[in-house]
């Protein structure tokens, strides 16, 4: 079951549709007008006076707020203080929770009732965490491609249910060392995933092997975490707010890839609601489909209404983009709490409802919050809206 490094990385990126974030750098000088992306979106080009394009849905007209280099640095020192360096941390304090619950209760295998439901339970937890922490999709996750490892998704050929089985059968006494060697396919978040719900019961082997991904998993996320708190100023840019925004754009494009990239890969594709259906919705084999799409989304709505961000939107009073944002957050929360918590089972209708909710997000970040800012969307932009 071993696999080569490089090709199994090559392999897990080629399956995994290449999710790895490409933003498009800054300039190095300044910029505040807006690329060619929000251009098409928008009715007529920016002005001279710093008034971005109007959106297609509404007559008014954007307005750039003025963000000075003390104000960009405190706010990006508060994303890495808040918001990056908490999720990461939340994430690895959830797997190492998973790995001290796993050695109580399979101390003694076959494992099933009420201990193998608390096992599930708790990845669960995890599987939230990381689906937050999968807000910041540069820096030392994705350069790494740890991300891979710690989430191999969209696993479209169904590698992971065979893998994982294939390498417990292998080696039942794995320990973590081990597993570390081996491809991204068997390791992470969908690895436990296709083992605790994929069985009623664990034996020997698959308690050894959640044990072991689970410490693993642990050890990938606290690397993470202590690289971002060591080098958060220059993962973000913060000491050069003066002369470039590339923290900025680095930061806001990234939350656009995530909910573009959810509306694809784990809404639209899976659920064949634009063309055929091609992959599987995240958390399907535990059925938690809407967890996984909530906490993405909790995140999301933290970040666009954090009370910093909204004074720096405030400046301008003719800017309304984060009430837009903060409502249209609001209504498809309330909408996805009403559906299923496997979202397949949901009817077309809904689901298609879901999907133009998210719609409606993409485009409030792409063709009103990025032109406020005065920053560019990234040349990945993969909505297609």
């Amino acid at each position: 079951m071993k696999i080569n490094h490089a090709l199994a990385m090559a392999i897990s990126a080629l399956s995994a549709g290449l999710l790895i974030s490409c933003v498009k750098p800054a300039d190095e000088n300044k910029a505040s007008d807006v690329d060619s992306q929000v251009a098409q979106d928008s009715a007529e080009p920016k002005t001279s006076e710093g008034s971005a394009s109007t959106d297609n849905n509404s007559e008014k007209k954007i307005t750039t707020v003025d963000i000075s280099a003390d104000t960009e640095k405190t706010y990006l020192t508060h994303v890495a203080n808040e918001m990056v360096v908490p999720a990461y941390a939340d994430a690895a304090k959830q797997s190492d929770l998973l790995h001290d619950l796993a050695q109580k209760n399979c101390q003694q295998a076959p494992v099933s009732g009420d201990e193998l439901q608390a096992l599930r339970d708790q990845w669960l937890v995890l599987a939230q965490a990381w689906a937050s922490a999968e807000m910041t999709n540069f820096g030392p996750a994705t350069e790494s491609m740890s991300n891979l490892y710690i989430n191999y998704y969209p696993d479209e050929r169904g590698l992971v249910h065979k893998g994982v089985a294939d390498l417990i059968a292998a080696n039942p006494k794995l320990t973590a060392e081990q597993l570390a060697n081996e491809s991204a396919i068997v390791q992470g978040v969908p690895g436990l995933e296709e083992a605790l719900f994929a069985n009623d019961s664990l034996d020997a082997g698959q308690c050894a092997y959640v044990i072991s991904a689970s410490s693993a998993l642990s050890t990938r996320l606290k690397d993470i975490e202590e690289d971002w708190q060591q080098n958060a100023t220059d993962l973000l840019a913060i000491d050069k707010t003066a002369e470039s925004d590339q923290g900025l754009n680095q930061w806001f494009n990234s939350l656009l890839s995530l909910i573009e990239t959810m509306k694809s890969t784990a809404i639209d594709q899976p659920l064949g609601l634009t063309g055929k259906a091609k992959g599987h919705l995240p958390a399907a084999t535990a059925g938690q489909s809407r967890a996984i799409i909530n906490a993405k989304l909790g995140t999301l709505n933290k970040a666009m209404t954090d009370p910093v961000l909204t004074a720096i939107l405030g400046n301008s009073n003719d800017n309304d983009v984060a009430d837009k944002l903060s409502t249209a957050l609001a209504d498809t929360t309330t909408l996805l709490a009403q559906m299923p918590e496997d979202l397949a089972t949901a009817d077309k209708a809904t689901q298609q409802e879901l999907y133009d909710h998210l719609t409606t997000i993409t485009r409030l970040i792409k063709r009103q919050l990025i032109p406020t800012l005065g920053i560019r969307v990234g040349f990945n932009s993969t909505d297609g809206d």
